[in-house]
């Protein structure tokens, strides 16, 4: 038993890595979502059962403490955190990955000072490189949260000569590792890398707009991969490192994925300190006053009219519908449309929302069926057949000046075609400017009508008159 033991240990984690594949799989397609997350469940089930039995584990009391300590934590957020805050959700659980894969790292770099009195080479090159991305990806993360939840202003946050102040923090990693190469056992020194990386973190995510939100969850998922790969290293477990690099893998892919949707690099996504985090008023996309231009309102018994009287409606969610909470009103629009025999669809932009698949996640909660989702590449040709498009609380996303305006910051961003459609109903609480602070060009044309008003209670209204159609 004790021979086939480290055999079938490794064994387990091989089948656990292959379920993980599969899951990530899955993951891609509405339609396979949930299956993928039960396979990756059940993969990561097996991992943690495979590594309890390895001979190593020296303190099964306290392990057991932690696995019950963190599964009722676990279970009383997936029950009370309200699908509109999965965002904030998602940021923390980033962070604390990070954390935990920095925590080995000192942890392991504690026991080898005390118990061996040094440490290896590769050993000291794994635990920096742990540190740095798992401090970088904790504080970061926390940053990100508390844009995300407001606690910050989700606008860039920049000061004089910040650039040269981290590049300064970066210095001092730098010159403190190569030093702990030298020297493997000052404990100081070691404590300052890991003080710095702290900093580092912060510093790299303040002065990221609210705009670029999708952006930074998905690249900072990606660093708790690497970082979780990196302790895998530290600690030689192969399941981690495998673990670690398929979500550093996957992260990066959608990180390039979500800029791609935005038509910008992840060095200008980093570096250009762009959106406003959506605080502020109505601003201008290309020097054109917003007072000099004129928007046409409704009410919505003349929204239900042309809604209930389309022959095709394409619904555009974004975020004013996720913070309303109006996901359920908005199904139960869409299934009276389809009662009195309107084609509905939805069409849903890779960045819509705060995270990247936030709309999907969102309207599944409400049963939407997959079949009507549509990315954007499929919905846009189909915009200049559609009778009515209804926008409810989205902004940037579908902004004609990303199109016509070279001189508008967003110029070159892929949209929702909307401005296509014969008629566009704009559901949203005033004039404000989306995350990017640009003005909407959309909302002024001539066939465009505004809905002034919170999503739920508009989309609830529009409920009740279109049954009285």
């Amino acid at each position: 038993m004790s021979n086939f033991l480290p055999t079938g240990i490794q064994l387990s984690y091989l089948v656990a890595a292959t379920l993980f594949i599969l899951g990530l799989k899955k993951l891609g397609s509405p339609a396979t979502a949930r299956q993928g997350n039960v396979v990756a469940a059940v993969g990561m089930l097996l991992a943690i059962v495979a590594t309890l039995l390895d001979q190593h584990v020296l303190n099964y009391e306290m392990i057991l403490l932690g696995l019950a300590i963190g599964s009722v934590l676990g279970a009383i957020a997936a029950y009370k955190v309200q699908m509109t805050d999965m965002p904030q959700m998602v940021g923390l659980l980033n962070g604390l990955g990070g954390a935990a894969s920095a925590l080995v790292a000192v942890a392991e770099f504690w026991r080898l000072l005390n118990t061996t009195g040094g440490v290896t080479l590769d050993a000291n090159i794994s635990m920096l490189l742990d540190v740095l991305i798992g401090g970088v990806t904790f504080t970061g993360s926390m940053i990100a949260f508390a844009k995300l939840q407001g606690i910050m202003s989700g606008a860039p946050i920049t000061f004089p000569l910040q650039k040269p102040f981290n590049a300064l923090l970066l210095f001092a990693y730098l010159a403190g590792s190569a030093y702990m190469l030298v020297a493997p056992d000052n404990l100081p020194v070691f404590l300052g890398i890991v003080f710095v990386s702290l900093v580092l973190g912060v510093m790299f995510v303040i002065p990221i707009g609210g705009g670029d939100m999708p952006v930074v969850i998905s690249l900072l998922n990606s660093f708790s991969g690497l970082a979780a790969a990196a302790a895998g290293f530290v600690v030689m477990n192969n399941m981690l490192i495998i673990s670690g690099a398929l979500v550093g893998a996957s992260g990066i892919i959608l990180t390039e994925i979500m800029c791609k949707a935005m038509n910008r690099s992840l060095i200008s996504v980093l570096f250009d300190a762009f959106g406003t985090g959506g605080t502020s008023g109505a601003g201008t996309a290309s020097g054109t006053a917003t007072t000099d231009k004129t928007v046409r309102s409704i009410d919505p018994e003349e929204g239900a009219m042309m809604l209930g009287y389309a022959r095709s409606v394409v619904i555009v969610p974004g975020y004013g519908m996720a913070v309303a909470q109006a996901q359920h009103s908005v199904r139960e629009l869409a299934d009276q449309l389809e009662r009195m025999g309107v084609d509905v669809k939805y069409a849903i932009h890779p960045v819509a929302g705060r995270m990247p698949g936030h709309m999907n996640v969102l309207l599944a909660e409400a049963n939407v069926p997959y079949e009507q989702l549509h990315d954007m590449d499929d919905i846009n040709p189909q915009f200049e057949q559609t009778d009515v498009a209804l926008v409810i609380g989205a902004n940037d996303v579908v902004n004609p000046a990303a199109q016509s305006d070279t001189n508008s910051p967003i110029y070159g961003m892929p949209i929702l075609e909307v401005d296509r459609a014969k008629h566009a109903i704009v559901i949203k609480r005033g004039m404000s400017a989306g995350f990017a602070g640009v003005d909407n060009e959309l909302f002024y044309k001539d066939k465009t009508t505004m809905l002034f008003g919170s999503a739920k209670d508009m989309v609830s209204k529009l409920v009740s008159e279109v049954k009285q159609l």
